[in-house]
């Protein structure tokens, strides 16, 4: 792998980071799906502008499949729903330091899942150790 690649991973750990730390601290001023809502027209605002930036770069785009079109809007509906339930736990007293590695750790647990069941994928056995791991340190975050 790449250290690009490295490097963008943790860019985007630590944007996701930021994403569950501004839903938890916004939580209590705004109804989750009033917030939900700000946060998707936000998105799309800046997906917008790095979609004409491209384009008037010249960038040419594969053409759109239905499976392509499908998944887009799989990923879309999952991620509302999210980020809507998001805002209502946080405000409803989950802590910041809880439901962020909880929500993490569970997206790593179901993505690795369905990658493994669907895609076919095989982790390497220090994989499945980390992958433990992560499913014992949830257990733990979420123990009385």
């Amino acid at each position: 792998m790449s250290a690009q690649l490295l490097t963008s991973a943790c860019v985007i750990a630590a944007l996701y980071g930021l994403y569950n730390f501004s839903i938890k601290v916004g939580s209590d001023g705004i109804h989750q799906i009033v917030a939900a809502v700000v946060l998707q027209v936000v998105a799309t605002i800046i997906g917008s502008a790095a979609l004409l930036f491209l384009y008037l770069r010249g960038t040419t785009f594969p053409p759109v499949t239905g499976k392509g079109l499908g998944f887009a809007i799989m990923a879309g509906a999952a991620v509302g729903l999210a980020e809507i339930l998001s805002f209502y736990v946080y405000s409803r007293g989950l802590p910041v330091s809880i439901g962020t590695p909880l929500i993490v750790g569970g997206t790593v647990v179901v993505g690795s899942l369905l990658g493994i069941a669907f895609l076919h994928e095989v982790l390497k056995p220090s994989q499945c150790i980390g992958f433990v791991l992560m499913a014992i340190a949830i257990a733990l975050l979420t123990s009385k």
